[in-house]
């Protein structure tokens, strides 16, 4: 699904008028996709007491669209419009259904069990200003029983940008149009939108393009049509793993148990004469070979789909040089992780697709010579900046883990929470990238997208099943399977 800035969805807009569509059809779409999502989470509507805010633009005419629906359709227990301005002089058969309006918020209406925040949309170009402001912080305040519903955006809240200061609703819900926006995505603006629904009201879909995308299990099913009958396990690639230095050789067992998981055919990991035996014994499917730094590996890497390197590995000068060197001579899929990028941050690498780079927030301060605060300030412009800039593929993990190509298409991620922060899960996301890529070595734009929209949604699962806070990397394996059926099963249904 495309992620659209502000000024992208006023392009869509106009190109939609355009193509026949009117403004006022538009807006009556809008207004009955939120009355039926009203319907679904909270029926029966009839026992609700309604507020609707609404301000003078377009987002107010949702609001007033809402209102008559309601009062027409569904009745419910009181209904109340407040107008911040007085009505655009367009709608004025909006107000004619005989419902309550008002200039301001009554004492009355705290009462409300459904706030329905239609005041200012996704044009607001500054600060709210009164009456908006203190409105905002009405519907923040004085409603302690109710559920914040916001049309679109919650007002105030910045459309393009992660963060803003400007004061704006706090919402339980958000019903978007047309597609998710930029501002919406991101920590910590995705927080005051509660729960986000992106619904239709009628627009192409040929004129919505983006150079962001938000991951759905839909666009992945091509990755899960059923295996040919004919396939054995060369037919599912080979993965290489490297890491598993100086005591962690469970980071590097995780990554390849990962792997095959994920449904690569065969994977083999080389790490110290010592570590092996403790490696196998984590999974008697590993194929194990001994390696020490500075071997050339020419002979290892021969008939290796992909190679993973860094979980566990270390960081000295020594390994730097290998690293790059394993790096420059291995011309399939290459995936990066943890001490990894450790040691080659400063370089210079190939400026080849396939190679993927997969750091937290401190790892790409590393690799990009910043501080970690400002990489968090501008996750999506530093993202799109280090990938073109270096034409490799960049995973910035975090809340929306970013799939960054080096044409500059961003895939925010829309699975992950919490649950996940545990030791382990980046060396369980390294084994699902490389074992996706193991199979389609091809199609690496999807198949990174989908090793983190997996990983996350598996945390997911595990969080509901097991608690935040007893899950750990390991239960993501378990989880995977369902996980991928989500997306298997949107193929089964075409």
């Amino acid at each position: 699904m495309y992620v659209l800035t502000a000024a992208q969805m006023r392009e869509v807009d106009r190109q939609t008028v355009e193509l026949g569509i009117p403004d006022p059809v538009l807006m009556e779409n809008a207004g009955h996709r939120v009355v039926e999502f009203l319907q679904e989470r909270f029926a029966p509507l009839t026992d609700h007491r309604i507020v609707i805010l609404c301000g003078k633009g377009n987002n107010g005419g949702d609001g007033l669209v809402i209102a008559r629906q309601l009062f027409t359709r569904i009745h419910p227990r009181s209904l109340d419009i407040v107008l911040a301005e007085q009505a655009p002089a367009n709608l004025p058969s909006l107000l004619a259904c005989g419902c309550k309006v008002h200039d301001r918020l009554a004492p009355e209406m705290r009462a409300a069990t459904i706030v329905i925040d239609a005041l200012l949309g996704t044009g607001l170009s500054g600060p709210p200003r009164d009456p908006y402001e203190s409105l905002i912080r009405e519907i923040n305040e004085a409603f302690p029983a109710a559920r914040i519903v916001a049309v679109d955006i919650p007002s105030g809240l910045a459309s393009d940008t992660a963060e803003t200061s400007w004061p704006h609703v706090r919402a339980h819900h958000t019903v978007t149009f047309t597609a998710p926006k930029l501002g919406q995505l991101l920590s910590p603006n995705a927080e005051a939108c509660g729960e986000l629904r992106v619904v239709p009201i009628g627009t192409p879909p040929s004129v919505i393009r983006s150079e962001s995308r938000w991951s759905e299990p839909a666009d992945f099913r091509s990755l899960f049509t059923p295996r040919p009958k004919q396939g054995h396990k060369g037919t599912f690639g080979h993965v290489l793993v490297i890491g598993g230095w100086d005591g962690k050789t469970g980071a590097a067992a995780m990554a390849g148990i990962s792997a095959l998981r994920a449904g690569a055919g065969l994977v083999t990991v080389g790490s110290l004469t010592e570590a092996l035996t403790a490696i196998s014994s984590h999974a008697p499917e590993l194929m194990t070979e001994p390696v020490a730094v500075g071997d050339s590996l020419s002979a290892l890497l021969a008939g290796k789909t992909v190679l993973a390197i860094g979980p566990g590995l270390g960081v000295d000068a020594e390994k730097r040089r290998w690293v790059l060197d394993l790096v420059r001579s291995f011309h399939g899929p290459v995936v990066l992780d943890a001490d990894a990028l450790n040691n080659i941050a400063g370089s210079i690498l190939p400026r080849r697709a396939n190679i993927v780079l997969t750091p937290h927030p401190g790892e790409m301060a590393r690799l990009a010579g910043l501080a970690a605060t400002e990489v968090q300030t501008d996750r999506i412009g530093l993202a799109r900046r280090y990938a073109t800039g270096h034409g490799i593929t960049l995973v910035l993990k975090g809340r929306n883990t970013l799939t960054t190509l080096p044409d500059g298409e961003v895939w925010i991620n829309s699975t992950g929470g919490p649950a996940m922060a545990t030791g382990g899960a980046g060396d369980i996301l390294t084994g699902l990238i490389a074992g996706l890529a193991a199979q389609f070595p091809d199609q690496l734009r999807l198949t990174v997208a989908a090793a983190v929209w997996l990983h996350g949604r598996a945390g997911d699962l595990a969080a509901v099943a097991l608690g935040e806070k007893s899950v750990i990397a390991t239960d993501l394996l378990r989880f995977l399977p369902p996980a991928m059926e989500e997306c298997a099963r949107l193929h089964h249904a075409l």
